[in-house]
């Protein structure tokens, strides 16, 4: 008997997903990665089975993830897809990942995530870490313009402060937060979850490693 996937809306702006979304990072990841073919099915068959908000980010494989989630669209009808992928890691550098949030950077991810995709515009559109020598007003202003060129639907945000938050949503709405909430991680229950539900009653919290992705000793 099938699951019906209930849906659910991102926002006030009318962004409707299915309640479960897939994250595709595994799927090109360094111990386990798939074939092309098996990874095209396995994202065939979440859609087909009612999972339709999809979730890559340029930083997963790194871009090979991007250029597989495309490879599945080729067989899935665009429309009935919520695509969400994330950019703002610009390298890995010895002391971990180099964030860069300047609008031209923004642009420049996009435009590459576009080709990688081979779409024509980007559902959801992520800020994966939040660059602490940018003012997020910058990048988010960016962000309202490849919105307003159609390029981007939705804006989102991850990893993010609530003060950072609340810059970025007066700039332009966001659609949705995303952030780790599992059983290991109950911080965010503090303040961040109450400001997505509570204080714009709007943008949504989606969240990664709920019942976590591995356990600690």
């Amino acid at each position: 008997m099938a699951i019906e996937i209930p849906r659910v809306k991102l926002g006030t702006q009318g962004f409707e997903v299915s309640k479960l979304g897939f994250g595709c990072m595994s799927l090109t990841g360094h111990d386990h990665s798939v074939s092309d073919e098996d990874g095209i099915a396995i994202i065939k068959h979440a859609v087909e089975r009612g999972v339709t908000h999809i979730d890559t980010a340029d930083l997963y494989g790194p871009k090979t993830n991007e250029i597989l989630v495309g490879k599945a669209l080729k067989h899935l009808p665009r429309e009935k897809v919520q695509l969400a992928t994330k950019f703002g890691v610009e390298s890995m550098g010895p002391d971990g990942p180099v964030i860069n949030g300047t609008p031209e950077f923004v642009r420049s991810s996009l435009e590459a995530s576009l080709q990688r995709l081979d779409v024509d515009y980007i559902d959801l559109y992520y800020i994966i870490r939040v660059d602490r020598n940018t003012p997020i007003e910058d990048t988010m202003e960016e962000l309202k313009k490849l919105v307003e060129e159609g390029k981007i639907k939705y804006i989102g945000i991850s990893e993010a402060s609530p003060e950072t938050i609340r810059r970025a949503h007066a700039v332009h709405p966001l659609t949705a937060v995303q952030l780790e909430w599992s059983l290991w991680t109950r911080d965010v229950e503090e303040e961040l979850i109450p400001l997505c539900r509570e204080c714009y009653q709007g943008f949504k919290e989606r969240t990664w490693s709920e019942i976590g992705s591995y356990i600690r000793k």
